[in-house]
């Protein structure tokens, strides 16, 4: 890649976000930065309203001076990064044994009708998505969502009508 074609990609990363994912390579070895990747593709999702694209990741391995392939296995490997649009609020739903032994697929079928989108689309409000997830670790208190960085658990379908009516 030239010269041109790298600092284009650099600039797709602001100074701030430059800065925040510095904070992150600083806890590893100076050798080692790639292993900041995972919290540099947080970063840049996160002021990407959500989600990555290839341009933002090929950056992320420019910035992280690593393959492009190897940020995209991190990508696709773990369900916390987004790959299209997300809604404002990105409904995460638990598919765990421990969920679905509790109805949360009951609970998903609930939220695609009350919302009126199936699960990877977006509210004609940009407001809702839902994602079926893997695990929430939270089989305690199944079955159980996450809305952003917050956990719900125990829930039926009051529990969500009254959880949706609060956010913004």
């Amino acid at each position: 890649m030239n010269q041109n074609a790298k600092n284009s990609l650099l600039a797709l990363l602001s100074q701030e976000v430059r800065a925040e994912i510095d904070h992150w390579v600083a806890k590893y070895p100076e050798e080692q930065k790639q292993s900041a990747v995972m919290a540099a593709l947080r970063i840049v999702q996160d002021v990407n309203k959500g989600s990555l694209t290839n341009e933002l990741m090929d950056a992320v391995a420019e910035y992280l001076e690593m393959p492009n392939i190897a940020v995209y296995e991190v990508a696709t490997f773990y369900s916390m990064y987004e790959h299209k649009p997300v809604g404002r609020h990105k409904i995460c739903v638990c598919n765990s044994v421990s969920c679905l032994l509790n109805d949360s697929g009951g609970l998903l079928d609930y939220l695609q009708e009350k919302l009126g989108v199936k699960m990877g689309e977006i509210t004609s409000d940009g407001k809702f998505s839902i994602k079926e997830v893997e695990c929430l670790g939270a089989c305690v208190g199944a079955p159980a969502i996450m809305i952003g960085k917050d956990y719900h658990e125990n829930l039926t379908k009051e529990k969500i009508d009254k959880i949706l009516e609060e956010l913004d």
